[in-house]
């Protein structure tokens, strides 16, 4: 067994995010990020994933999360599938601050919090910063829609 410490934690705008298990740390390539949601926040705009199944577990609060078209609420204690090629985003609805764990397998997509963390809060005027981090999400095969946000947004009453 090992025990290592040299993880990230980082804020990526409104998303804490902490690595908790790196890829590396076991043969399996699994990793698992603990990531914190304010009330009534966006966490991310529509996207999807190529390489990674993600899988969340709340800790605390409760999470929305649109996946494929369709609405679910996720309380503490249960778990959602975001699997890989579906397009979804997820949100804190509720009052109360949200936690969950997040297991993404294969792991390497936990590498990309690090790596945009520079560039969050991302600014929509800022050209270049959108750029970079588009081009980081493409090279770990991550698609976003940004313009989802303003209407995700002013849909479910929300901030990013």
């Amino acid at each position: 067994m090992s025990i290592t410490t040299d993880h990230y934690n980082v804020d990526l705008g409104k998303l804490g995010a902490r690595l908790d298990v790196a890829r590396t740390d076991n043969e399996a390539n699994v990793a698992i990020v603990d990531h914190t949601l304010p009330p009534h926040t966006l966490a991310a705009p529509l996207h999807r994933h190529t390489r990674e199944d993600e899988i969340s577990y709340v800790l605390e609060g409760e999470m929305t999360v649109l996946a494929d078209g369709k609405l679910s609420t996720v309380p503490a204690g249960e778990s959602v599938v975001k699997s890989r090629d579906v397009w979804h985003t997820f949100w804190n609805a509720g009052d109360e601050s949200l936690r969950f764990l997040e297991v993404i397998a294969p792991g390497e997509f936990s590498e990309f919090f690090e790596e945009v963390a520079p560039l969050t809060p991302l600014d929509p005027s800022d050209c270049e910063s959108i750029a970079e981090f588009l081009r980081i999400g493409e090279r770990y095969g991550f698609e976003a829609d940004l313009e989802s946000i303003p209407k995700l947004c002013a849909e479910h009453s929300l901030q990013m």
